[in-house]
């Protein structure tokens, strides 16, 4: 007998509607079928309707909105989370499973590979080898992990930036927001002003080797470097 149930549900949670398209094709080709109950662009889908009671969230954390508290919020009531991403910045991954996910893969990998942690991530038990733990000592180089991911190297949480309080401050309020244009409103600066400090922040990020070229990207440096707390958020 199967250690799954025959069908596996499933909500979605992309900002691409052809990532939507292409998941829920791939799920429902699947044998047996992966059933897709909901899907949508914001996290909200998985707390509402027939998403809140889906047996497995796939999710990418890099939505116009950063989800990467969602991805804490989501296996800290139970559900289980598959991370599927094009966010492959050392440390996101390992990040997401610290968090909770049950698994973390690149888009880069296929439908197999996809359907298989979903069906894992059901029967509560991740697929082995995802993304490989750092060694105790010495700390190992960066190397291609499973998926297309990448480990973070040992030293990496130790390279930290020389932010100036101003960019700290700007690089905090505008992760802790919906956009540039609100932070700048409650820093009291313009949103090309805000904009400018970001991109110091990710000149700097990028000149000690951590770089974060996207939202998502950026908070989870600011959360390795203890500038955020997910409670923050």
């Amino acid at each position: 007998m199967s250690n799954y149930r025959v069908y596996v549900s499933v909500v979605v949670i992309d900002r691409h509607p052809a990532v939507v398209a292409g998941v829920s094709a791939w799920c429902a080709s699947a044998d047996p079928p992966v059933r897709v109950v909901a899907a949508g662009s914001h996290t909200g889908v998985a707390w509402t309707g027939r998403g809140e009671r889906a047996d497995v969230v796939v999710l990418d954390p890099c939505l116009a909105v950063p989800a990467l508290a969602d991805v804490r919020r989501l296996a800290e009531s139970g559900r289980r989370v598959v991370v599927y991403t094009t966010c492959t910045a050392p440390g996101t991954a390992r990040t997401c499973l610290d968090l909770g996910a049950s698994a973390v893969l690149d888009k880069a990998a296929g439908s197999d590979s996809l359907v298989g942690a979903i069906r894992a991530a059901a029967r509560a038990r991740p697929r082995k080898p995802l993304v490989p733990r750092p060694r105790a000592a010495p700390s190992p180089p960066a190397q291609p992990a499973a998926d297309g991911l990448q480990r973070a190297g040992g030293t990496e949480r130790h390279r930290r930036p020389r932010l100036s309080p101003r960019e700290s401050d700007v690089l905090v309020e505008w992760l802790r927001c919906e956009s540039k244009t609100v932070a700048a409103g409650r820093l009291n600066l313009t949103p090309r002003s805000v904009s400018t400090y970001i991109d110091r922040a990710r000149i700097k990020y990028a000149d000690v080797g951590r770089p974060a070229s996207t939202k998502a990207s950026l908070m989870v440096r600011a959360l390795q470097d203890g500038l955020l707390r997910l409670d923050d958020l």
